[in-house]
Protein backbone atom coordinates (compact mmCIF):
# COMPACT_ATOMS: atom_id res chain seq x y z
CA UNK A 1 0.00 0.00 0.00
CA UNK A 2 1.20 3.49 -0.85
CA UNK A 3 -0.03 6.60 0.83
CA UNK A 4 0.79 10.24 0.36
CA UNK A 5 4.55 10.58 0.31
CA UNK A 6 5.76 12.00 3.60
CA UNK A 7 8.85 14.02 4.45
CA UNK A 8 9.89 12.43 7.71
CA UNK A 9 12.21 13.50 10.45
CA UNK A 10 13.11 12.33 13.94
CA UNK A 11 14.18 9.07 15.51
CA UNK A 12 14.04 5.71 13.82
CA UNK A 13 11.55 4.61 16.46
CA UNK A 14 9.18 7.41 15.55
CA UNK A 15 9.58 6.70 11.86
CA UNK A 16 8.82 3.04 12.40
CA UNK A 17 5.67 3.91 14.29
CA UNK A 18 4.52 6.31 11.59
CA UNK A 19 5.08 3.78 8.85
CA UNK A 20 4.00 0.59 10.64
CA UNK A 21 0.85 0.43 8.56
CA UNK A 22 2.99 0.42 5.42
CA UNK A 23 5.79 -1.92 6.37
CA UNK A 24 3.42 -4.61 7.62
CA UNK A 25 1.39 -4.61 4.41
CA UNK A 26 1.67 -7.88 2.48
CA UNK A 27 3.14 -7.61 -1.02
CA UNK A 28 0.51 -7.09 -3.73
CA UNK A 29 0.55 -7.18 -7.50
CA UNK A 30 1.19 -3.64 -8.59
CA UNK A 31 -0.57 -1.70 -11.31
CA UNK A 32 1.85 -0.49 -14.00
CA UNK A 33 3.80 2.58 -12.91
CA UNK A 34 3.92 5.79 -14.94
CA UNK A 35 6.89 6.08 -17.24
CA UNK A 36 8.93 9.23 -17.45
CA UNK A 37 7.24 10.22 -20.70
CA UNK A 38 3.67 9.91 -19.46
CA UNK A 39 1.68 12.92 -18.37
CA UNK A 40 0.72 13.32 -14.76
CA UNK A 41 -2.95 12.38 -14.89
CA UNK A 42 -3.68 14.22 -11.67
CA UNK A 43 -1.82 17.47 -12.07
CA UNK A 44 -5.27 19.07 -12.23
CA UNK A 45 -5.18 19.40 -8.42
CA UNK A 46 -2.15 20.94 -6.72
CA UNK A 47 -2.66 19.17 -3.37
CA UNK A 48 -1.98 15.76 -4.95
CA UNK A 49 1.23 16.72 -6.73
CA UNK A 50 4.20 14.74 -5.50
CA UNK A 51 2.03 12.10 -3.83
CA UNK A 52 1.14 8.51 -4.66
CA UNK A 53 -2.32 6.99 -4.85
CA UNK A 54 -3.08 3.65 -3.19
CA UNK A 55 -2.35 0.90 -5.69
CA UNK A 56 -4.96 -1.54 -6.93
CA UNK A 57 -4.64 -5.32 -7.11
CA UNK A 58 -5.68 -7.76 -9.82
CA UNK A 59 -5.68 -11.54 -9.70
CA UNK A 60 -4.07 -13.97 -12.12
CA UNK A 61 -6.98 -13.60 -14.54
CA UNK A 62 -6.66 -9.79 -14.60
CA UNK A 63 -9.84 -9.45 -12.56
CA UNK A 64 -10.05 -6.66 -10.02
CA UNK A 65 -9.47 -7.62 -6.39
CA UNK A 66 -12.05 -5.66 -4.41
CA UNK A 67 -10.50 -4.53 -1.14
CA UNK A 68 -10.02 -1.51 1.11
CA UNK A 69 -7.27 -0.16 -1.16
CA UNK A 70 -9.85 0.37 -3.89
CA UNK A 71 -11.90 2.57 -1.54
CA UNK A 72 -8.75 4.36 -0.39
CA UNK A 73 -7.88 5.09 -4.02
CA UNK A 74 -11.32 6.64 -4.56
CA UNK A 75 -11.00 8.71 -1.38
CA UNK A 76 -7.48 9.80 -2.32
CA UNK A 77 -8.69 11.59 -5.43
CA UNK A 78 -12.04 12.65 -4.01
CA UNK A 79 -10.15 14.51 -1.28
CA UNK A 80 -9.40 17.13 -3.92
CA UNK A 81 -13.09 18.03 -4.15
CA UNK A 82 -12.48 21.56 -2.91
CA UNK A 83 -10.13 22.26 -5.84
CA UNK A 84 -12.15 21.02 -8.80
CA UNK A 85 -15.57 19.64 -9.68
CA UNK A 86 -16.73 16.14 -8.78
CA UNK A 87 -17.43 15.40 -12.45
CA UNK A 88 -13.84 16.34 -13.31
CA UNK A 89 -12.44 14.14 -10.54
CA UNK A 90 -14.61 11.20 -11.57
CA UNK A 91 -13.54 11.54 -15.21
CA UNK A 92 -9.87 11.60 -14.21
CA UNK A 93 -10.29 8.57 -11.92
CA UNK A 94 -11.95 6.62 -14.71
CA UNK A 95 -9.20 7.62 -17.14
CA UNK A 96 -6.59 6.41 -14.66
CA UNK A 97 -8.45 3.13 -14.17
CA UNK A 98 -8.53 2.61 -17.94
CA UNK A 99 -4.82 3.41 -18.13
CA UNK A 100 -3.64 1.10 -15.38
CA UNK A 101 -6.07 -1.82 -15.53
CA UNK A 102 -7.18 -4.32 -18.15
CA UNK A 103 -10.69 -3.64 -19.54
CA UNK A 104 -12.44 -6.20 -17.34
CA UNK A 105 -10.90 -4.90 -14.11
CA UNK A 106 -11.33 -1.26 -15.15
CA UNK A 107 -15.04 -1.79 -15.86
CA UNK A 108 -15.58 -3.37 -12.44
CA UNK A 109 -13.66 -0.57 -10.70
CA UNK A 110 -15.70 2.08 -12.50
CA UNK A 111 -18.93 0.34 -11.53
CA UNK A 112 -17.87 0.37 -7.89
CA UNK A 113 -16.78 4.00 -8.18
CA UNK A 114 -20.28 4.93 -9.29
CA UNK A 115 -21.81 3.01 -6.39
CA UNK A 116 -19.35 4.60 -3.98
CA UNK A 117 -20.25 8.11 -5.09
CA UNK A 118 -23.96 7.32 -4.65
CA UNK A 119 -23.22 5.90 -1.20
CA UNK A 120 -21.27 9.01 -0.16
CA UNK A 121 -24.14 11.22 -1.24
CA UNK A 122 -26.60 9.09 0.70
CA UNK A 123 -24.49 9.32 3.86
CA UNK A 124 -24.23 13.10 3.52
CA UNK A 125 -28.00 13.36 3.16
CA UNK A 126 -28.48 11.12 6.18
CA UNK A 127 -26.18 13.31 8.25
CA UNK A 128 -28.16 16.42 7.33
CA UNK A 129 -31.20 14.92 9.07
CA UNK A 130 -29.86 12.81 11.95
CA UNK A 131 -32.35 10.61 13.78
CA UNK A 132 -32.52 10.27 17.54
CA UNK A 133 -30.91 6.97 18.55
CA UNK A 134 -33.14 4.23 19.97
CA UNK A 135 -33.18 3.78 23.73
CA UNK A 136 -30.12 1.98 25.00
CA UNK A 137 -27.95 2.78 21.98
CA UNK A 138 -25.29 5.48 22.14
CA UNK A 139 -25.35 8.22 19.46
CA UNK A 140 -21.98 7.10 18.10
CA UNK A 141 -23.05 3.47 17.76
CA UNK A 142 -26.35 4.53 16.19
CA UNK A 143 -24.51 6.61 13.60
CA UNK A 144 -22.17 3.74 12.69
CA UNK A 145 -25.09 1.34 12.37
CA UNK A 146 -26.96 3.82 10.16
CA UNK A 147 -23.94 4.15 7.88
CA UNK A 148 -23.63 0.37 7.66
CA UNK A 149 -27.32 0.06 6.78
CA UNK A 150 -26.89 2.71 4.09
CA UNK A 151 -24.02 0.73 2.53
CA UNK A 152 -26.27 -2.29 2.10
CA UNK A 153 -28.28 -0.29 -0.45
CA UNK A 154 -25.27 0.07 -2.73
CA UNK A 155 -22.96 -2.90 -2.20
CA UNK A 156 -23.24 -6.65 -1.81
CA UNK A 157 -22.31 -8.16 1.57
CA UNK A 158 -19.08 -9.46 0.01
CA UNK A 159 -18.18 -6.00 -1.29
CA UNK A 160 -18.99 -4.40 2.06
CA UNK A 161 -16.74 -6.82 3.89
CA UNK A 162 -13.91 -6.38 1.39
CA UNK A 163 -14.02 -2.58 1.26
CA UNK A 164 -15.17 -1.66 4.76
CA UNK A 165 -14.80 -4.76 6.94
CA UNK A 166 -11.58 -3.85 8.73
CA UNK A 167 -12.62 -0.26 9.42
CA UNK A 168 -16.00 -1.42 10.70
CA UNK A 169 -14.35 -3.87 13.08
CA UNK A 170 -11.98 -1.16 14.29
CA UNK A 171 -14.74 1.41 14.78
CA UNK A 172 -17.13 -0.93 16.57
CA UNK A 173 -14.34 -2.12 18.86
CA UNK A 174 -13.49 1.50 19.71
CA UNK A 175 -17.15 2.33 20.37
CA UNK A 176 -17.57 -0.71 22.60
CA UNK A 177 -14.54 0.31 24.66
CA UNK A 178 -15.80 3.88 24.93
CA UNK A 179 -19.22 2.69 26.10
CA UNK A 180 -17.63 0.51 28.74
CA UNK A 181 -15.45 3.34 30.01
CA UNK A 182 -18.48 5.65 30.27
CA UNK A 183 -20.85 3.13 31.85
CA UNK A 184 -21.29 4.40 35.41
CA UNK A 185 -23.23 1.28 36.41
CA UNK A 186 -20.09 -0.85 36.11
CA UNK A 187 -17.47 -1.26 38.79
CA UNK A 188 -13.78 -0.97 37.83
CA UNK A 189 -13.51 -4.77 38.04
CA UNK A 190 -16.51 -5.24 35.74
CA UNK A 191 -15.10 -2.76 33.24
CA UNK A 192 -11.80 -4.60 33.24
CA UNK A 193 -13.56 -7.92 32.66
CA UNK A 194 -15.55 -6.53 29.73
CA UNK A 195 -12.43 -5.03 28.16
CA UNK A 196 -10.63 -8.35 28.48
CA UNK A 197 -13.60 -10.03 26.78
CA UNK A 198 -13.28 -7.56 23.90
CA UNK A 199 -9.57 -8.35 23.66
CA UNK A 200 -10.33 -12.06 23.45
CA UNK A 201 -12.97 -11.56 20.74
CA UNK A 202 -10.84 -9.22 18.62
CA UNK A 203 -10.43 -10.36 14.99
CA UNK A 204 -6.84 -11.39 14.15
CA UNK A 205 -6.37 -8.59 11.59
CA UNK A 206 -7.49 -5.96 14.08
CA UNK A 207 -5.29 -7.43 16.81
CA UNK A 208 -2.28 -7.34 14.49
CA UNK A 209 -2.97 -3.71 13.59
CA UNK A 210 -3.31 -2.67 17.24
CA UNK A 211 -0.13 -4.49 18.23
CA UNK A 212 1.91 -3.33 15.23
CA UNK A 213 3.12 0.02 16.65
CA UNK A 214 4.40 -1.60 19.83
CA UNK A 215 5.99 -4.41 17.87
CA UNK A 216 7.76 -1.98 15.56
CA UNK A 217 8.87 0.25 18.44
CA UNK A 218 10.33 -2.75 20.28
CA UNK A 219 12.15 -3.84 17.15
CA UNK A 220 13.62 -0.35 16.70
CA UNK A 221 14.78 -0.27 20.31
CA UNK A 222 16.57 -3.50 19.54
CA UNK A 223 18.11 -1.92 16.42
CA UNK A 224 19.44 1.00 18.48
CA UNK A 225 20.97 -1.42 20.98
CA UNK A 226 22.53 -3.47 18.18
CA UNK A 227 24.13 -0.35 16.70
CA UNK A 228 25.48 0.62 20.11
CA UNK A 229 27.01 -2.86 20.38
CA UNK A 230 28.70 -2.49 17.00
CA UNK A 231 26.27 -4.34 14.74
CA UNK A 232 26.38 -3.53 11.02
CA UNK A 233 23.45 -2.22 9.01
CA UNK A 234 23.33 -5.62 7.32
CA UNK A 235 22.88 -7.24 10.74
CA UNK A 236 20.01 -4.85 11.48
CA UNK A 237 18.44 -5.55 8.08
CA UNK A 238 18.47 -9.29 8.75
CA UNK A 239 16.96 -8.76 12.21
CA UNK A 240 14.15 -6.66 10.79
CA UNK A 241 13.56 -9.07 7.92
CA UNK A 242 13.20 -11.91 10.41
CA UNK A 243 10.68 -9.96 12.50
CA UNK A 244 8.60 -8.74 9.54
CA UNK A 245 9.72 -9.33 5.95
CA UNK A 246 12.59 -8.43 3.60
CA UNK A 247 10.36 -5.75 2.03
CA UNK A 248 9.63 -4.19 5.42
CA UNK A 249 13.32 -4.29 6.34
CA UNK A 250 14.20 -2.54 3.10
CA UNK A 251 11.65 0.20 3.76
CA UNK A 252 12.98 0.78 7.26
CA UNK A 253 16.53 0.87 5.95
CA UNK A 254 15.42 3.55 3.50
CA UNK A 255 13.86 5.50 6.37
CA UNK A 256 17.12 5.23 8.29
CA UNK A 257 18.92 6.78 5.31
CA UNK A 258 16.36 9.61 5.17
CA UNK A 259 16.88 10.34 8.87
CA UNK A 260 20.66 10.27 8.51
CA UNK A 261 20.51 12.59 5.50
CA UNK A 262 18.18 14.99 7.32
CA UNK A 263 20.36 15.05 10.44
CA UNK A 264 23.47 15.69 8.33
CA UNK A 265 21.83 18.60 6.51
CA UNK A 266 20.48 20.04 9.76
CA UNK A 267 23.92 19.94 11.39
CA UNK A 268 25.52 21.64 8.41
CA UNK A 269 22.79 24.27 8.25
CA UNK A 270 22.98 25.04 11.98
CA UNK A 271 26.75 25.49 11.82
CA UNK A 272 26.59 27.77 8.77
CA UNK A 273 23.67 29.74 10.23
CA UNK A 274 25.59 30.31 13.46
CA UNK A 275 28.51 31.71 11.47
CA UNK A 276 26.19 34.16 9.75
CA UNK A 277 24.59 35.21 13.04
CA UNK A 278 28.04 35.77 14.55
CA UNK A 279 29.25 37.82 11.59
CA UNK A 280 29.11 41.41 12.90
CA UNK A 281 29.99 42.79 9.47
CA UNK A 282 26.58 41.87 8.09
CA UNK A 283 23.59 44.15 8.39
CA UNK A 284 20.34 42.57 9.54
CA UNK A 285 18.78 42.59 6.02
CA UNK A 286 21.93 41.07 4.51
CA UNK A 287 22.10 38.49 7.29
CA UNK A 288 18.48 37.43 6.80
CA UNK A 289 18.96 37.23 3.04
CA UNK A 290 22.06 35.07 3.51
CA UNK A 291 20.23 32.78 5.92
CA UNK A 292 17.41 32.37 3.41
CA UNK A 293 19.93 31.52 0.72
CA UNK A 294 21.35 28.95 3.12
CA UNK A 295 17.89 27.45 3.67
CA UNK A 296 17.30 27.27 -0.06
CA UNK A 297 20.63 25.52 -0.56
CA UNK A 298 19.91 22.82 2.02
CA UNK A 299 16.14 22.29 2.00
CA UNK A 300 13.05 22.21 -0.19
CA UNK A 301 10.25 24.70 0.40
CA UNK A 302 8.22 22.06 2.25
CA UNK A 303 11.19 21.10 4.44
CA UNK A 304 11.80 24.74 5.33
CA UNK A 305 8.42 24.85 7.06
CA UNK A 306 9.87 22.52 9.69
CA UNK A 307 13.07 24.46 10.36
CA UNK A 308 11.66 26.59 13.17
CA UNK A 309 12.20 23.73 15.62
CA UNK A 310 15.92 23.74 14.79
CA UNK A 311 16.58 27.49 14.82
Amino acid sequence: MKTRTLVVFGSATLLASVFCGVILTRPVERAPAKTAGEANMFSFVHSLEGTNAPELTVDGDDALVVNAELRHMFDYYLSAGSETSLDSIRAKIEAELDRTLKPRAAAEAKRLLGRYLEYRNAVMEMQKNPQSPPDGISPIRARLLAIQQTRARFFTPKEVEAMFGFDDAHDMDAVARLEISQDKSLTPEQKKAKLLALDAAMPPALREAKEAPLKVAKMEENALKMRADGASEDDIYRMRAKVFSPEAAARLADLDRQVADWNKRIASYQADRKSLLDNAALSDPDRQAAIQQLRDAHFSSDEQKRLAAYE
